[in-house]
């Protein structure tokens, strides 16, 4: 049993980017054959990536995968942590599982990802949920055919969380969720530690792949056909530090858009790291999409301070403004929290005023979270939650008229667009999204899913667009 430890976690070593190639127990392979797996995932791309690998090595073990959890043999969580809202889902479902598992008595249950990194979440895995057959964390996804394998075999609950990095895995087997667009992780972790945020603890410290793997990886997507990339990481504009002493994110953007792939987005940026060499490599690189989200979290500089976000209002608008007048018809999204501990009414529409200022094309709003362990927690949190809901409406307000505004100035565009998929709603309907990562849905005549075609922007919502194929 290895439990987690944020003494650990928050430890930094120096640079130590061990490498070693996957592999997997040849008896486990097809071990499981005839039985079903559910995999449910909570949280941010990277865990959306994650589980293309945990869905992969299942795969591998034999089982195949079911849409109903009711119906499978094996049910793992990946989970994030990021917020109280996601802690309760995920809760909420093994509440569920308990029921079921009192029904089917050989029913596996396993979790996952950034929860497992959590101590009081593993504590309270050892107290009250002990029918879970096994944990594992963030670090060590490939030990997962050996540790679901010892856990029937000895009928143990087996936890097996590293709070200090292992080795990085390179070749792990990969069952991407579609076959036009990919996601590709650069780096890992995060150094950053901003004061309301527990990622590095659950992810670790800032680890960046060699880029010869990434390459590696990209030039296999284009010659299978993939129009899209995204490059993950928590932080990727610092991607390259902890490895070379000449070679950056603009240095691997670049490098990325040799390749040809027709489309690269890349998240996230931390405002801190964002270079001219990175804006003038995007300007430069028509597949490099023009979209980019830059997480503010505050418009107040005394707030901005107690977050530990290293820039001041004025350099966020500053850096932001560069991006809209070097990058040909970039937009911008971002991140912002309302009622951090110790926010007041002048703080909150400072955020305002920011707003007002960048007049986003999309916002990811919240309320803070209080994540145990990090240095926020420890603040005293005055503001009544009433007050907290009630400046997030007035956010939201703001935010939604913007979104509109920048989306009516789309209307009789033709804009370039990847073909995801058939409305739900109308099935003469598609969408997909256009190089700035607008949502459309649209109309027209042997449409491909996974093509790039042209759609003429016809009316715009808050949203999302309509439109119609541009012949």
């Amino acid at each position: 049993m290895k439990l987690p430890d944020y003494t650990k976690a928050k430890n930094r070593k120096d640079k130590n980017n061990e490498v070693i190639s996957f592999n997997i127990d040849k008896s486990l392979i097809n071990k499981y054959k005839g039985k079903k797996f559910f995999l449910k995932t909570y949280g941010c791309q990277m865990n959306e990536h994650d589980s293309e690998n945990i869905r992969a090595l299942l795969l591998k073990l034999g089982f195949s995968e079911t849409s109903d959890y009711k119906d499978s043999d094996l049910v793992l969580l990946n989970t994030c942590s990021i917020r109280e809202n996601a802690h309760n889902k995920a809760f909420g479902m093994l509440g569920r599982l308990k029921n079921l598992k009192a029904k089917k008595k050989n029913l596996i249950i396993g979790l996952c990802g950034c929860m497992a990194q959590e101590k009081v979440v593993v504590d309270q895995i050892l107290s009250k949920y002990k029918y879970i057959n096994f944990v594992f964390g963030t670090h060590n996804i490939d030990h997962l055919p050996k540790l679901l394998d010892k856990s029937l075999t000895d009928n143990t609950q087996e936890i097996e969380v590293y709070s200090e990095e292992i080795a990085l895995v390179e070749d792990m087997p990969i069952k991407r969720d579609t076959s036009y667009k990919a996601y590709v992780n650069i780096i890992y972790g995060c150094d950053k530690f901003c004061t309301y945020c527990i990622v590095p603890f659950t992810r670790g410290r800032q680890r960046s792949r060699k880029k010869e793997y990434i390459l590696k990886e990209i030039e296999k997507l284009v010659q299978d056909g993939f129009k899209e990339v995204t490059l993950l990481g928590q932080n990727v504009n610092a991607y390259g530090k902890d490895l070379y002493d000449d070679y950056s994110f603009a240095s691997l953007l670049e490098d990325v858009a040799k390749t040809n792939i027709a489309r690269i987005r890349f998240v996230t940026s931390h405002p801190w790291d964002f270079t001219d060499e990175m804006i003038n490599v995007i300007s430069k690189y028509e597949n490099i999409m023009p979209s980019v989200h830059l997480p503010v979290q505050s418009g107040s500089d005394r707030i901005l301070k107690l977050m530990g976000r290293r820039y001041t209002k004025n350099e966020y608008l500053k850096l932001f403004r560069k991006l809209k007048k070097q990058i040909k018809n970039i937009t911008i999204s971002t991140d912002i929290i309302v009622g951090f501990p110790k926010e007041e009414e002048q703080d909150f529409l400072e955020t305002l005023d920011l707003v007002r200022k960048c007049q986003f094309d999309n916002a990811f709003t919240f309320i803070y979270s209080n994540r145990e362990g990090t240095a926020a927690s420890k603040l005293k949190d005055e503001t009544p939650l009433k007050e907290k809901e009630e400046r997030l409406q007035r956010l939201n307000k703001l935010v939604n008229h913007y979104f509109l505004k920048n989306n009516e100035a789309l209307i009789g565009k033709v804009e370039k667009v990847l073909v995801e998929g058939v409305s739900l709603k109308k099935k003469d309907h598609y969408f997909g999204y256009t190089e700035g990562n607008k949502l459309i849905n649209f109309t027209g005549q042997n449409i491909k899913i996974g093509s790039i075609v042209k759609v003429k922007v016809l009316e715009a919502k808050t949203w999302s667009l309509d439109g119609e194929i541009y012949e």
